[in-house]
């Protein structure tokens, strides 16, 4: 399976945490990557995100590129680790785009090339093989 773990796009500040909204630049970064990856191949079946309203929206805005759905999963949340995402991608098709939050980001990216966390910054993305 193809992942194409995702940092959530630039976010207004605010409180509280869970409801800040990406901004208009946010919404650009966002909508930029779908468009990218589409013109890079990419076929992914669904986005999975973060519950958090940040990783909706940028998740929303990828998967229009698509035509694909959006669906926040509770598991992807704050925090989420490799276990995480792997039980939140299993049966979901051969690529999906998972909208997350850092470090989770850098740390599931660290886990799986066992290399050093790389930089995740907001609508940064990275591409892995998950077997």
């Amino acid at each position: 399976m193809r992942l194409y773990l995702v940092r959530h796009a630039e976010a207004a500040p605010g409180e509280p945490d869970e409801l800040r909204p990406l901004t208009p630049a946010g919404r650009e970064q966002a909508r930029a990557l779908g468009k990218r990856l589409l013109g890079e191949d990419a076929v992914p079946a669904v986005v999975l995100t973060s519950p958090v309203l940040r990783a909706r929206e940028t998740g929303g805005e990828i998967a229009r590129s698509f035509d694909i759905e959006s669906i926040p999963d509770e598991r992807l949340a704050p925090g989420a680790t490799l276990d995480d995402v792997r039980e939140a991608v299993k049966g979901r098709g051969d690529q999906v785009i998972v909208v997350g939050h850092q470090p989770d980001c850098g740390q599931i990216a660290a886990e799986l090339t066992g290399g050093p966390e790389p930089r995740f910054p907001a609508g940064g993305h990275a591409v892995f093989e998950l077997e």
